[in-house]
This record gives C-alpha cells, sequence and structure tokens, in this order.
C-alpha cells in the first residue's frame, strides 16, 4: 500500500492558502486515517511526505538529516501552509509500524509538464536564486519501490539526488544543452519575490541523502541526473 495522494495547490503551494480545509484533509488527516486501517490489517505501506518542511542548511553545513525537527512548519513558523499541513503529517505517523515516510523534493524529469520544476522554470517570468535538494520523479518512483522488494526497514527516507543545485546553475544548463535561448530574469533577492510573485514564504533547503544511500535506495547524484533530463528535453519531439 502507498499512499501517494496529498494537496499541493494549482499551479503553486499559495493556492494552499486559500484551500486550508482541504489541504489540512489531504496532507495530514488522511495519513492518520491510513496508518489506523493499515495497522489494524498488518499491511506494510508507505506515504510520501516532502522535504519542504525544512529551510535553509544545518548550522554544521550539512543538509538535513531524517531525525531533525522541521524548522519550516506551524511549530517553527514562518511557513506556508502546505509546509506546515506536512509536517503535521509526518507527526500523525510518528511510531508507526512497518512504513515508509518518503521525502520528495521539488520533482523533476524530462517532461514538458507544468509541474516538472524545468519547466516551470521556463515558465515564470523572473526567478528566485536558492539552493536547492531535488527529486528525479522517474528514479524517486523507481527507489520507492524498491524499498519493498529489498526489504528495507522501515522509517523516514530522503529520497533527493545526492548534492544540490541553484536556479543559476540549472538555468546554464538549459542553455548550454540548447533547451532554451531564454534570458533569465531573477529577482533581487527574496522581498522582493515576496513583494511581487508570492503570497507565502516558499521552502528553500538541502536535505542529507546518506541513510538513503547506506540502505541501498540512494538516488544517482544530482548533476548527473537533472544533465540527463536536460538533454532529453532539448531533443525534437519524437526523436
Amino acid at each position: 500500500m502507498i499512499n501517494a495522494a496529498g494537496y499541493t495547490g494549482k499551479p503553486n503551494v499559495d493556492a494552499c492558502e486559500l484551500a486550508k480545509a482541504e489541504c489540512l484533509s489531504g496532507n495530514a488527516v488522511l495519513p492518520g486515517i491510513i496508518r489506523e486501517v493499515c495497522e489494524d490489517l498488518n499491511i506494510p505501506w508507505a506515504h510520501v511526505s516532502s522535504g519542504c518542511i525544512y529551510s535553509g542548511i544545518r548550522q554544521d553545513g550539512k543538509g538535513w538529516a531524517e531525525e531533525d525537527e522541521p524548522n519550516f512548519s506551524f511549530r517553527s513558523p514562518p511557513c506556508s501552509f502546505y509546509s506546515g499541513t506536512k509536517a503535521l503529517g509526518e507527526e500523525v505517523l510518528e511510531g508507526a509500524e512497518n512504513c515508509y515516510i518518503w521525502r520528495l523534493r521539488i520533482p523533476f524529469n524530462d517532461e514538458r509538464s507544468p509541474r516538472n520544476y524545468l519547466q516551470k522554470l521556463l515558465n515564470y517570468d523572473s526567478l528566485l536564486e536558492a539552493e536547492n535538494s531535488v527529486s528525479h520523479l522517474d528514479e524517486f518512483v523507481q527507489k520507492c519501490v524498491e524499498c519493498f522488494e529489498k526489504e528495507v526497514e522501515p522509517g523516514i527516507y530522503n529520497m533527493t539526488n545526492p548534492g544540490s543545485v541553484t536556479t543559476h546553475q540549472v538555468t546554464e544548463w538549459m542553455r548550454e544543452e540548447g533547451v532554451t535561448d531564454k534570458q533569465f530574469k531573477f529577482f533581487e533577492d527574496e522581498e522582493q519575490f515576496m513583494n511581487k510573485a508570492a503570497k507565502t514564504p516558499r521552502s528553500n533547503c538541502v536535505l542529507d541523502t546518506t541513510k538513503a544511500v547506506k540502505a541501498g535506495i540512494g538516488m544517482r547524484p544530482v548533476e548527473e541526473a537533472m544533465r540527463e533530463s536536460i538533454r532529453k528535453m532539448a531533443r525534437p519531439v519524437g526523436v
């Protein structure tokens, strides 16, 4: 059993600020209900969570580890309502039996989808410079399934590609690989971004993937996975 349901808001998390009941129900209440059913029936299961419950990098310069308390949540404001509900969803599952919690972060691949991080960068008029962990969506799915196949120990796993990327890095790779010749524009800082383009704070953070790597479900380095997706995006349709 895998719970991949959740409320993210469209076109982005700003929409969650206007649909708080639905967001709370989908991200915090539903996981608790599924937990009760699975534990009553003794069914191993998994919940797709989010790395957006953190902000920045730890004081020691490392990425946030699975055991670190969220610092971008209702208990550690300010945060977006979306991130607050995702953190609550993990609280609801604390101590859950036979349960995987997989933290997805800024999914991307080569598809021309409005939910793909790479396509979002092409669609926005101006971008916010930030450093983040990201998840190759197809690889994320593959490694999550392997948790069951390899009988990996249940628990929380940061399921991102090892390393991190900045917005400038990714846009430069897209230009280098011929995806676009667009001259990307950037906000001066986060304050300008919040004043002109956002209704709620954004999570920008780096996650530590040591636990997943040691468990045998680590993903490819982030630059390798992202450059491959960018090259595929650059190919003519049908090639």
